[in-house]
């Protein structure tokens, strides 16, 4: 399966639970929806990855990814030390710039 790379890095940097490399994949004026939250800005995002890494552990398995102008949605399996682990879930991608402008999780 064919990633832009900027999607690529951020699969790696959720598997390497690398927080502050993580943040680095979204501009700086990126939005994340998630478990019914809003977070603005790359300090909210990494206040919430840092936060979801230390309880969950999750990594990422990539199972389908497909784009269409500069929208992508990611389908992974992601597994952690969460209730139900292994799910499948997908991370709705707005790309701008070679990075991620928005993400929207999804079961």
């Amino acid at each position: 399966m064919e990633l832009p790379e900027v999607v690529a890095r951020f699969i790696e940097t959720q598997n390497n639970l690398d927080s502050k490399s993580y943040v680095e994949c979204f501009t700086d004026a990126a939005i994340v929806h998630d478990e019914g939250k809003m977070h603005n800005g790359k300090e909210e995002i990494r206040q919430w990855i840092e936060h979801a890494n230390s309880e969950y552990q999750s990594s990422m398995k990539p199972l389908n990814y497909e784009e269409s102008g500069a929208n992508g949605v990611l389908t992974s399996e992601v597994s952690g030390t969460f209730p139900g682990s292994p799910i499948v879930l997908q991370f709705h991608l707005g790309l701008k710039d070679d990075l991620i402008d928005s993400l929207k999780v999804t079961g």
